[in-house]
């Protein structure tokens, strides 16, 4: 198959220009022709050529008009100007338009071959460094983003089909699977990249202030209320909203979210103006929608809104085959920024980390590997596997336990000689961890309710949560 020649379009008032072109080489290009700037933007669209030459005097519009509107649209093929009039005034705003190279008439076929051949090869190569910059950015989406196993593979591919798209994502997992990675991942591979990617963790703020950090206030809305903010959502302008832990916002919130997600507006806290807003949403939860729908606590239009692509993130239990890639990954992330040089696990560490059943998933590997690094020891994985304890798997629970209720398996205490400060810490600790777990399960994860049957303070609850690796499907 013969290889396409390169399309040149001649816009020039003066036939003989585009004639000559065409008879002196022909063999190596394909001219077509304009004898006005209108008819020649009018063939950049039907024609797609791949270079203009642009004569500067045309009756008419003249070529810096034509210049100009060329560079109005998306994409423009590269411009070389020619004039009979070698005024520097025109080389100058040709230059600053965008205007490749300036060729004086007269001139020789083999003259403008030089130019032509140089300013392709420019743009070639123009091409080449901007795909090669998409794929290394492409690879630095991923580079958290770690696992070879079938079932990160098959999440992979799920981000790059929806990421350039309108579509919400509802992004679903157990605590500490990476549902934050995936979200970025998913902003950073969509033509919103260069916007802002803002993150609302709807579980760590109070109820009577999660309105106005999400939709913003007017002055005097409320006491405190000094001075007009805007809400995260008009900070995502343009860009990405990541509402993390969406299954613990509130039920009357819930309708407000579903307004902006229909059509694209909203109204301050004590505002009376509608503001609109471009921003792509993507959610993440590990509760169970389609139960709190059933109890009333979810509403099922917002669910059925938001659940446009479901992406689910399987637990590292189901993907042992990414533990060692893991490890070695926390490993160097550790190395460099504590400046240690722990070396590789053995692998009978290996073997251990990959027995067991994380039920905190990939942080709680994560913060692990960051104390063997700290201390330099991989003889402590022993150790702090057996001060993590055997919970069972959240998806085989003992029948007639709840929701996040413990295991009344108890966590054997380490034989190594500790003070029994630290001994007994260690055992208020672990019964600290069981209470919570009861409580929560009881209140079936309403982290409030539980936050009050405690008697302590809802951020505190927030914190140990997070500490002891606590989740709904505990």
């Amino acid at each position: 198959m013969a290889k396409q020649k390169t399309k040149i379009l001649v816009i020039d008032d003066d036939p003989k220009v585009a004639w000559i072109l065409s008879e002196g080489l022909s063999n190596k290009f394909e001219f077509v022709s304009a004898r006005d700037g209108m008819t020649g933007l009018q063939m950049v669209s039907t024609e797609k050529p791949d270079l203009i030459l642009l004569d500067i005097k045309m009756p008419g519009m003249n070529g810096i008009e034509v210049l100009e509107k060329l560079n109005k649209s998306n994409e423009r093929p590269e411009v070389i100007m020619v004039s009979g009039h070698g005024d520097t005034n025109y080389v100058v705003e040709s230059i600053k338009l965008g205007a490749a190279e300036f060729v004086n008439k007269p001139f020789d076929v083999q003259e403008i071959e030089i130019h032509i051949n140089g300013v392709l090869e420019r743009s070639r190569l123009k091409r080449e460094v901007h795909e090669l910059k998409g794929e290394l950015e492409s690879k630095s989406v991923y580079a958290d983003f770690i696992g070879d196993s079938d079932a990160m593979h098959r999440v992979k591919e799920l981000i790059e089909q929806v990421a350039d798209s309108e579509l919400t994502v509802l992004i679903r997992g157990e605590s500490g699977t990476g549902k934050e990675i995936v979200a970025r991942s998913l902003h950073q591979l969509s033509s919103r990249k260069k916007q802002s990617f803002i993150k609302v963790n709807c579980a760590a703020i109070p109820r009577d202030l999660l309105e106005a950090e999400l939709f913003g206030y007017e002055k005097g809305a409320f006491t405190g209320a000094h001075k007009t903010k805007q809400g995260r959502f008009e900070l995502a302008h343009k860009g990405t909203m990541f509402l993390d832990e969406i299954g613990d916002m509130p039920l009357e919130l819930q309708s407000k979210l579903l307004q902006v997600l229909e059509q694209q507006e909203f109204v301050r806290v004590g505002g009376i103006h509608t503001i609109n807003v471009d921003t792509r949403i993507i959610c993440a939860t590990n509760r169970n929608l389609e139960d709190a729908i059933a109890k009333q606590e979810f509403r099922d239009d917002l669910f059925y809104r938001l659940n446009e692509i479901t992406l689910a993130l399987p637990p590292l239990r189901q993907r042992p085959e990414d533990i060692p890639l893991l490890t070695n990954f926390f490993i160097e992330k550790y190395n460099r920024l504590y400046e240690k040089q722990f070396d590789r696990m053995s692998a009978q560490a290996i073997e251990r980390l990959t027995s067991f059943a994380w039920p905190g998933n990939v942080r709680q590997l994560e913060n692990m590997i960051k104390q063997v690094v700290v201390r330099n020891d991989e003889n402590i994985v022993g150790e702090l596997l057996s001060a993590a304890g055997t919970r069972p798997m959240p998806h085989g629970s003992v029948a007639g336990t709840q929701p996040g209720a413990a295991t009344t398996h108890e966590d054997p205490l380490p034989a190594d000689n500790y003070s029994l400060k630290e001994r007994i810490g260690r055992l208020v600790a672990r019964e600290e961890k069981r209470i919570i777990g009861e409580v929560l399960g009881k209140t079936n994860w309403n982290r409030r309710k539980a936050a009050e049957m405690l008697e302590i303070s809802y951020r505190s609850l927030l914190y140990k949560i997070k500490d002891y690796n606590l989740n709904a499907t505990d």
